[in-house]
């Protein structure tokens, strides 16, 4: 494979120490072979550099790709999270295998327009045929790196769960189609491109027998653990009302607290729930924006942080946010930890760290987050020469003052991005394909 070499960017952000002035990076076959000033490549394809930030490519936690097609639906907007959902599960019932494939297409560009090169996803839904496939077929169109989980809801309505009796599986069928797509998409290798999780979707809509058989089939074939946990208030009380007790001693009798778990949300997570994530190293993706959209709350991600709590970003589902901006995400973060403590609780290097490094041990990836030798080569360069910048002293503070949108982005070697635009899809000609079925949709 050609090295590229990526020269004379004003400022890298390595994440893995000092931010150097005036430096390249050389990579070749997904890997970064070196970072420093006037590097020699003469065989190398050149990059240009100057007048840009360069820094690890940004890592999604959480999201719901295939609610890229339901963005503000109009009864949802203004729904707290239980009644937002029940509006929106209808609409999700009529999807089908290509809805999955062009919303992955659809999110994944986004996420990659913003910085992003790895992004998990949790598809807990598979109508009319659909499957967690789809999406990952979709992703390797786009190129980004990605950690698709096996979601799942098995308690309907009839049963007394949130979601309807149509759009819920048999725990038996579940956990079969687990086992079969960690055969078949599970790389547990560094620098992989695809590592599946499991991922019962909430405590609202799935059984205590399927969370525990879930966790002992993750841990059994070596794979991550993912759901939704302590969201919001209606979520505390149903855990108060239906299992005497809060979300945390819930996940923790079920075998759902570890350093391969991850929870989304946690954003009413008390003292004694955040002492016992620290201790077992069990992961939190905070999601500001969508947190803000359902009226949720604010997370203590400042007291999480501050606890030794494993902490990343996630943009969330975009029914639930809108849109999937993952470094607009990073300083939503910055500003919601700023208003509930004030402005020294959080700078802004420590919410980029977050929606890097942070992100990166989220996943139990140890090979992204950071810009040195030996790491892979996600990389995300910013023009910090135009508007969003202007008059900035510090260009390298991009959260408080630069580019919402990448120029380039590389991953795992490969130009995701270039000058602006997705160069891996024919991305104008997708999103006419997801506005037909929006059209479809809303018929």
């Amino acid at each position: 494979m050609t090295q590229v070499l990526l020269r004379n960017a004003d400022t890298i952000v390595t994440m893995a120490g000092d931010d150097l002035k005036n430096c390249d990076i050389l990579f070749d076959a997904g890997v970064i072979r070196a970072v420093g000033p006037a590097l020699d490549a003469p065989d190398a394809r050149v990059v240009e550099a100057r007048g840009c930030v360069v820094t690890p490519g940004l890592v999604n936690t959480h999201h719901h790709l295939y609610q890229t097609l339901t963005k503000a639906v109009p009864a949802g907007q203004d729904a707290l999270l239980f009644g937002w959902l029940q509006t929106l599960y209808p609409i999700w019932a009529r999807f089908g295998p290509e809805e999955m494939r062009v919303s992955t297409l659809l999110g994944l560009s986004e996420l990659a327009l913003s910085g992003c090169t790895t992004s998990s996803d949790h598809l807990y839904l598979y109508p009319n045929g659909a499957r967690l496939d789809d999406t990952i077929w979709a992703a390797g169109e786009v190129g980004m790196r990605f950690h698709p989980t096996r979601g799942s809801m098995s308690i309907g309505e009839s049963a007394g769960g949130l979601p309807p009796d149509d759009l819920v599986e048999s725990e038996t069928a579940i956990l079969k189609d687990c086992l079969r797509v960690i055969d078949a998409f599970h790389d547990p290798a560094p620098g992989s491109m695809v590592r599946v999780g499991v991922a019962p979707c909430s405590p609202f809509s799935v059984s205590r027998e399927l969370m525990r058989d879930a966790a002992v089939l993750a841990r059994d074939k070596g794979v991550r653990l993912h759901t939704h946990l302590a969201e919001n208030e209606e979520d505390i009380a149903y855990s108060l009302e239906k299992f005497g007790c809060r979300p945390g001693q819930y996940a923790e009798d079920l075998g759902w607290t570890g350093d391969d778990v991850w929870h989304a949300h946690c954003v009413k997570l008390d003292a004694q729930e955040i002492d016992l994530f620290a201790r077992s190293r069990t992961g939190v993706a905070h999601c500001p924006c969508s947190n803000c959209r359902l009226g949720s709350g604010i997370a203590p991600v400042r007291a999480m942080r501050d606890a030794g709590v494993r902490v990343g970003l996630g943009v969330d589902g975009s029914a639930s946010n809108d849109m999937g901006n993952l470094i607009g995400e990073a300083r939503q973060a910055m500003l919601m930890q700023r208003v509930q403590g004030g402005a020294d609780k959080m700078a802004a290097r420590e919410a980029l760290e977050i929606a890097t490094v942070g992100g990166a041990a989220v996943l139990g990836r140890d090979d992204i987050g950071r810009l040195a030798p030996g790491m892979r080569a996600d990389i995300a360069v910013w023009d910090v020469s135009g508007i969003e910048s202007a008059g900035s002293w510090d260009a390298a503070a991009i959260l408080l003052a630069g580019p919402m949108r990448v120029r380039d982005l590389f991953v795992e070697g490969r130009r995701v991005v270039d000058a602006g635009r997705v160069a891996t899809i024919d991305l104008d000609a997708t999103v006419a394909e997801g506005q037909t079925l929006v059209t479809r949709l809303m018929g």
